[in-house]
């Protein structure tokens, strides 16, 4: 005999919590990522490229006519201490506009890209909400900064600490100054760029994201 036990909906599971918070990022208006306006909050963000870089066709295609379906990276930012158990009610402060300030330096830095070319939405979220919210995106786009090209996201490691390998990411874009520092890779910027159009081939972007449910 078959089993035909209905599991009852739980507006509460963490995958349908996570889902609220996704689709509420997904309804900010999309804003110029070089012309940010200083705010307070912590939360999530995505990033979006509308440039003619080699490699990012399918990406810059699904984004154009200000239609932004496609991110290139998706991104959180905690407030300060919430990894080490710190005070649930303290202010976070400006954290996610710091951090997608950096990302903007990053992107400046970069000889090969035009932060004209970047928008980004965000979303202020309770502290709890956010590594939820950002998983559940990240699953669903499967940005290519963040599961092909690694390293957009980090930070100078300190000095006398470069021992390690240049991320892949300033391999293509070169221009970060402590990047520059970093130990080469293997691979070529051309390497990488014909990994990231099998990627995209292979995972294709959305072109509606209207359709879209985290």
């Amino acid at each position: 005999m078959t089993d035909n036990k209905v599991i009852p909906f739980n507006p509460l599971h963490k995958r349908h919590l996570g889902e609220s918070v996704g689709q509420a990022m997904l309804r900010q208006s999309v804003t110029p990522l070089g012309n940010l306006e200083v705010f307070n909050g912590a939360g999530i963000y995505a990033i979006y490229y509308t440039g003619s870089f080699q490699g990012y066709e399918a990406i810059a295609e699904r984004n154009g006519k200000k239609r932004f379906n496609a991110p290139i990276y998706v991104g959180k930012a905690v407030p300060k201490g919430a990894r080490k158990g710190g005070d649930l009610e303290a202010p976070p402060g400006k954290v996610l506009y710091c951090r997608l300030n950096q990302h903007a330096k990053s992107i400046e830095e970069a000889f090969n890209l035009n932060i004209a070319d970047f928008h980004c939405r965000y979303l202020i979220v309770d502290d709890i909400w956010i590594p939820l919210g950002e998983s559940l995106l990240i699953a669903k786009f499967d940005p290519l900064w963040n599961k092909l090209i690694d390293g957009f996201g980090n930070h100078d490691p300190g000095k006398g600490r470069h021992a390690g390998l240049r991320p892949r990411w300033d391999v293509l874009h070169p221009g970060r100054p402590w990047a520059e520092r970093c130990q080469l890779r293997d691979e070529s910027a051309e390497q990488i760029i014909r990994e990231a159009r099998d990627y995209l081939r292979n995972n294709p972007p959305p072109d509606d994201i209207s359709m879209i449910t985290v």
